[in-house]
C-alpha cells in the first residue's frame, strides 16, 4: 500500500491499465513551447514601458524597410491603377477625381489635409497606444497586437500588389496637392520619394491605422464626444486619401479587409477578442483581484480599500 501511495504522488505518470477497471492512465508531462506561449499570450499582463517603446519602434523600422525595399514595378502599378479606375467606374464609385479637384480649389484646406495625411496616423495611433497603455493596461497588449498583425499582413499587400495612387497616373488629371502647393505632405513626393516606395497604395494603412484607432476610442472611452471625434477620424482620413490623390477608394476597402483578417487571428491567437480582456491585470492595484501584499495593512471592516476597484465600477478613463 506504502509503494502505491508513492507511485500516485510522482508529477509524471507512465501509461498503465487497471486490471479491474480497463482504464488508462495518460502520462503528465511538462507543456509544450507552443502552449506555454500561448499561455503567456493569453494571460493579461502589465505591459512595461521600455520593452513596449523598443517594441513598437523595431516594429514600424521593420515595417519601413520591407515596404520600402519591394522591388519598383513601376509599369506593372501604372496597369493596375488603371484597371482599378476602370472597375470603380463600372461600379459608380469612382469619386477620387471630383474629391480631388473639390478640395485643391480650397487652398486653405487642402494645405491643412496635405499636413493631416503626413502626421495624423502617426500622432494618433501613437496617442491611442499610450492612452491604452496608461488607462488599460489589460486590455492593451491584445489590441496592440491587432495593430501589429494588421500592419504585417500589409506588407504582402505592397509586395504582391503593386498599386500606383492616382496622382500618379499619368493623363489621368489627377492632382498632386503635396507639389501643387508646395507643402510637406507626402512621402512619396519631392525629394522623399527617392526614399520611399510609391507603389505601396493597397492596401491603405492611413485607413487601416485610423480604424484601428476608432474601435478602440469607441469602445473604452466614456465621454460621448470622444467616441464620435473617434468615430469621425476614419471617415476624415477617407476624404483626405482621396482629395490627396493618394488613394483609391478600394485601397481603404483593402485597408478595412486587412485590419478585419488583423482582428481574427488575434482572436484566434488569444482565444478571445481584444476587447474581451480585463480593464486591468490581476497585480494592478486597481484591479479587483488585486490581492495586496501581507505586509501591508488592510483596511477595517466596512472601510473600501482605495486602491481596489468595485466590482462593475472602472476609474475614469479620457
Amino acid at each position: 500500500m506504502g509503494g502505491t501511495e508513492t507511485q500516485e504522488t510522482q508529477p509524471r505518470l507512465s501509461p498503465k491499465s487497471s486490471a479491474s477497471t480497463g482504464s488508462t492512465v495518460a502520462e503528465i508531462g511538462p507543456p509544450s513551447a507552443a502552449a506555454r506561449v500561448l499561455h503567456h499570450v493569453r494571460t493579461p499582463r502589465r505591459p512595461r514601458f521600455i520593452v513596449e517603446l523598443a517594441l513598437v519602434a523595431l516594429s514600424y523600422w521593420v515595417y519601413s524597410l520591407i515596404r520600402n525595399a519591394v522591388p519598383n514595378r513601376e509599369s506593372l502599378a501604372m496597369e493596375r491603377a488603371w484597371q482599378l479606375l476602370d472597375f470603380e467606374k463600372t461600379l459608380h464609385i469612382d469619386i477620387e477625381y471630383s474629391i480631388n479637384h473639390a478640395v485643391n480649389d480650397v487652398t486653405w484646406l487642402i494645405v491643412g489635409m496635405n499636413y493631416y495625411y503626413a502626421t495624423l496616423h502617426f500622432v494618433v495611433t501613437i496617442g491611442v497606444l499610450v492612452w491604452l497603455f496608461r488607462w488599460h493596461p489589460g486590455r492593451y497588449s491584445a489590441v496592440r497586437t491587432v495593430l501589429f498583425v494588421t500592419t504585417a499582413l500589409a506588407l504582402f499587400g505592397y509586395f504582391f500588389y503593386a498599386l500606383a495612387p492616382p496622382r500618379l497616373l499619368p493623363g489621368a488629371g489627377y492632382i498632386d496637392t503635396v507639389l501643387v502647393h508646395e507643402t510637406w505632405g507626402s512621402m512619396a513626393s519631392g525629394d522623399m520619394k527617392n526614399v520611399s516606395n510609391q507603389f505601396a497604395a493597397m492596401p491603405s494603412m492611413h485607413i487601416g491605422w485610423s480604424t484601428w484607432c476608432a474601435v478602440a476610442i469607441w469602445k473604452f472611452a466614456r465621454p460621448l464626444w470622444v467616441r464620435v471625434l473617434g468615430v469621425l477620424y476614419p471617415v476624415m482620413t477617407l476624404i483626405v486619401i482621396m482629395a490627396t490623390g493618394n488613394h483609391f477608394i478600394l485601397d481603404a476597402v483593402g485597408g478595412w479587409v486587412t485590419l478585419a483578417a488583423g482582428f481574427k487571428i488575434q482572436r484566434l491567437v488569444c482565444a478571445r477578442s481584444a476587447y474581451k480582456f480585463p480593464r486591468y491585470t490581476p497585480d494592478d492595484p486597481r484591479s479587483e483581484e488585486y490581492a495586496a501584499p501581507a505586509a501591508e495593512e488592510a483596511p477595517g471592516p466596512g472601510v473600501p480599500d482605495p486602491q481596489r476597484e468595485p466590482a462593475g465600477v472602472s476609474s475614469p478613463s479620457p
